[in-house]
């Protein structure tokens, strides 16, 4: 899914923060649902008491003066009428009838004589002013007695209660007690503390993802840079078990492919050198023969399997040379191939300047700046070079003026001993290897070669050499071309 991050860091870290936050969102769900539970009950329990206080001293005065001070006892929150008659049945909401049972024993409980008891609850029904609550006279305001101008509290939700409860004499005495939502009050304390509590999780698990995925980005990056150079210095084999079978892995790896690579080189490289032998022994034969003719062609294709032999030898010194990495003043080195190029004939300027010198392997640059140089002269008549450099990476595009290569073939012509063109290259001289050992210097330095097309004609080989890419000196080689 596109939704889903693409890191592993940011998905575990998705997936952690997920599970926490329903987890803490159901416990606030839970507890605030108990705590109102509780709140109820403890409402309950107050207004049970006070019901039972006033039936036990209704119960102790006589009716007239029950009936004077029934409106003294009534109050916004607990209504009391005498001989009001049996209360209607309401539609209750569900758990209604719990919590009724649950008053109406604490109200037995309270009054502790056994007397029969009748409680109804209500979810929604706000008390209503009416004839004989002693709610109504004159001077009312809003039709309730000023004593009761606070009775807009009964109407926030909440449970309403009509208990009945028989006094000694027989008289119905009823209860109209509306208990508040307390629980609509948020518990801020709670609140901070479930927020204290996530965000020390957050910072928890932050570090610990990090902690676990680190060795998998370390990996992912010696893995890339195995690519670029191949004699980098070996992983470090430690940290979880997994992670250490994983980098121990990847040394065994490298250390094979060196193996192979060393092996592959020192054989090519014995055989182009034992070539040369029977190279010469043919070329003093071919002195000896009497055609003109034929000794001409003879000679011009050893001169070639010669320069073939000449260029795979520079080929496999540029992958197996083992020399080591110092600063190189590139100007000084532009500068002394341009003199070289200028007595052999060939135009080169040079536009620009590095900074600073940089870390590489001097006779490395020299081979893969020539070939480039090279390159341009015999195709493009003369080679103009540009600078580029800062604190990153150092740029030297070299141009020339020449026909350019086919778009189809810039991708192959850095393939050992591939001639986009044949005929031209024998007669310049060329084996099809300049490029692909230039290419190989420019990786073995952790950079890149790259060719196009200019658009007023010919062609730009561009050299980019990062300067935090090379190690402060190279490993030996295992092998070294004869």
């Amino acid at each position: 899914m596109r939704l889903l991050p693409r890191s592993l860091f940011s998905r575990l870290m998705l997936v952690l923060l997920t599970v926490l936050v329903i987890a803490q969102l159901t416990s606030l769900a839970i507890h605030m649902h108990e705590r109102g539970e509780v709140l109820q009950q403890a409402s309950g329990m107050q207004s049970a008491q006070r019901i039972a206080d006033i039936v036990k001293l209704l119960d102790s005065l006589e009716p007239a003066e029950r009936r004077r001070i029934v409106p003294v006892l009534s109050s916004p929150a607990l209504a009391v009428t005498l001989d009001r008659g049996a209360a209607t049945a309401r539609e209750e909401e569900p758990g209604a009838g719990a919590r009724s049972a649950l008053f109406a024993a604490m109200l037995r409980r309270f009054l502790g004589d056994g007397r029969p008891v009748a409680v109804s609850v209500s979810g929604a029904a706000p008390l209503e002013p009416g004839p004989g609550r002693g709610f109504k006279g004159p001077g009312m305001h809003g039709g309730w007695a000023p004593p009761m101008a606070a009775a807009h509290y009964l109407s926030q939700p909440g449970f309403a209660f009509v208990a009945q409860v028989p006094l000694r004499d027989g008289t119905l005495a009823t209860f109209d007690s509306r208990l508040p939502a307390q629980t609509a009050d948020w518990p801020y304390r709670l609140l901070l503390s479930l927020a204290v509590l996530l965000a020390a999780v957050i910072a928890v698990s932050l570090l610990a993802v990090r902690w676990v995925t680190r060795p998998l980005k370390t990996l992912a990056d010696a893995a890339g840079e195995l690519g670029k150079n191949i004699h980098r210095p070996a992983l470090e084999e430690r940290g979880p078990l997994e992670v250490v079978r994983a980098a121990r892995a990847l040394n065994t790896m490298q250390a094979r492919l060196i193996g192979y690579l060393d092996e592959r080189t020192r054989v090519l490289a014995a055989m182009s050198h034992d070539l040369k032998t029977p190279i010469t022994r043919l070329r003093l034969r071919a002195e000896l023969l009497e055609d003109a003719g034929l000794r001409a062609k003879i000679t011009t294709d050893l001169d070639e399997m010669q320069s073939m032999v000449g260029g795979a030898l520079d080929f496999l010194r540029g992958v197996a040379s083992g020399e080591p990495v110092r600063p190189v003043d590139v100007t000084a080195l532009l500068e002394s191939l341009q003199a070289d190029m200028q007595e052999l004939g060939g135009m080169v300027s040079i536009e620009g300047a590095p900074l600073q010198p940089f870390p590489g392997k001097p006779q490395a640059l020299k081979r893969c700046l020539w070939n480039l140089l090279d390159n341009a002269i015999k195709y493009g008549k003369r080679a103009r070079v540009l600078v580029r450099d800062d604190d990153e990476q150092l740029e030297i595009r070299v141009q020339d003026e020449g026909p350019g290569i086919p778009p189809s073939e810039i991708g192959k012509v850095f393939e050992p001993f591939y001639r986009v063109d044949s005929s031209r290259s024998r007669a310049t001289g060329g084996t099809g290897l300049g490029l692909s050992i230039a290419k190989g210097i420019a990786e073995d330095h952790g950079g890149r070669l790259e060719l196009r097309n200019r658009a007023k004609g010919g062609l730009e080989a561009r050299l980019v050499l990062p300067r935090s890419a090379m190690p402060s000196s190279a490993p030996e080689s295992r092998g070294s071309p004869a």
